[in-house]
């Protein structure tokens, strides 16, 4: 008894060892894997999303030379918009950063729950539509000509997955047909499994490529799936050789000169997560605003084709949705309004027509009760018609003769 007793003391002890040492060799991922856990606890969520550099794999870009934006009526815009109670707005909807910009200058800014203006603030899926926006570049330059292509004649490793026989065009209109479910709240989601992954410092690209359930044909209907941006990623880079960071830095950022330097959150093999790990200020989701309502023109330079502004943000998915080239537009969309979204209330609106752009970064926890969705654009739409008075007339051509 004494002998087996002692030999089970053995036993444990040696258990004991091996488990702290695992403890050490993997404490960065378990660290992360905790982060993940407790990402969005109500305590924690505003701090995390403005330091995703602390809890997660990171590539920083260059932001070139930072260019200010310049300031219109501020205080103009203020007296105006007083009546809409946008402090009441801020407050139930745990917002953390409030920018508006109207004809290219900034009328109001704003930055709360003890966050500051040069926060590197987490995109969500706000970061689909500036893949979209470098996906249209490479398609104006010939890189990627065919949308129509299939995404396997890029991303090889994806031959035999749910995605072999879906084109490039059926993953940027989510309607890969891939089966995914997007369930934040449930712990066994398809999306939360795949946060585990990257948590983890596993593949996306190997869990891209694991897909194997379908719910239907590509290009059948639409449904909202997160790991088909990811796809497009694959494509790209398989199509040009070069990681996402590296092109976006070259292509859209460091020409636009960001106020601060960004960073994609990534997974343990390098590879951004190009679905929702973009990093920026808010005044830097502004300018990727203001570069869309410019038609892709920057500082006259052409970053994107303006037909690719056009065809992505139009309503263009199967089955009659809002949904565009990685684009949402809202229910009953007026001229010139499109928007980027991403979960927590993260959000580029655009109104091309009034030349306005609003960027607004949150922590809600309530993102997806009823009416906050149509809260939030109702508010958009108020503060672009009032900053559309502030605006001054365009020349006449009288005016014009007169010079």
């Amino acid at each position: 008894m004494r002998k087996w007793l002692k030999r089970i003391g053995i036993t444990l002890a040696a258990l004991i060892v091996v488990l702290a040492a695992l403890g050490i060799w993997k404490r960065e991922d378990l660290t992360r894997l905790m982060a993940v856990n407790s990402l969005f606890d109500a305590e924690k969520i505003t701090a995390n999303f403005s330091s995703m550099e602390t809890l997660f794999h990171t590539r920083a870009m260059d932001g070139g030379s930072a260019t200010p934006l310049p300031e219109g009526d501020m205080q103009g815009f203020a007296e105006v918009a007083e009546p809409l109670d946008i402090d009441s707005w801020v407050a139930e909807n745990a917002i953390t950063g409030l920018v508006v910009l109207g004809d290219g200058q900034l009328l109001m800014e704003g930055y709360y729950q003890g966050t500051e203006q040069d926060d590197l603030r987490m995109s969500w899926s706000v970061a689909k539509s500036v893949l979209s926006l470098l996906l249209g570049q490479l398609h104006g330059e010939g890189v990627i000509p065919d949308l129509d292509a299939q995404v396997t004649e890029f991303a090889p490793e994806l031959r035999g997955s749910a995605y072999d026989g879906a084109s490039i065009r059926n993953v940027l209109q989510m309607a890969s047909g891939v089966a995914f479910n997007e369930d934040y709240f449930d712990f066994w989601s398809d999306i939360n499994r795949m946060g585990r992954v990257l948590a983890l410092g596993g593949s996306m690209d190997g869990f891209a490529a694991g897909q194997s359930a379908r719910r239907g044909d590509p290009g059948a209907d639409w449904q909202y799936v997160s790991i088909d941006t990811h796809v497009l990623s694959m494509v790209i880079r398989g199509a040009t050789g070069r990681t996402i960071p590296e092109l976006v830095e070259e292509k859209l950022f460091a020409p636009m000169g960001l106020r601060r330097d960004p960073f994609y959150v990534t997974d343990g093999d390098g590879v951004a997560f190009v679905l929702g790990g973009l990093n920026l200020t808010t005044r830097d989701y502004a300018r990727i605003g203001q570069l869309v309502a410019q038609n892709g023109m920057w500082d006259g330079q052409q970053l994107v084709p303006a037909d690719w502004i056009a065809e992505s943000t139009v309503a263009s998915a199967p089955g009659g949705v809002g949904y565009g080239y990685q684009w949402w537009l809202p229910e009953g969309a007026e001229a010139g309004e499109v928007y980027a979204r991403g979960v927590y209330g993260q959000f580029i609106w655009i109104d091309r027509a009034r030349d306005v752009v609003i960027a607004v970064n949150s922590a809600d926890r309530a993102f997806r009760a009823d009416g906050v969705l149509d809260g939030h654009i109702e508010m958009f739409r108020s503060l672009a018609r009032l900053a559309e008075t502030l605006q001054p007339a365009p020349a006449t051509d009288a005016a014009l003769s007169d010079e």
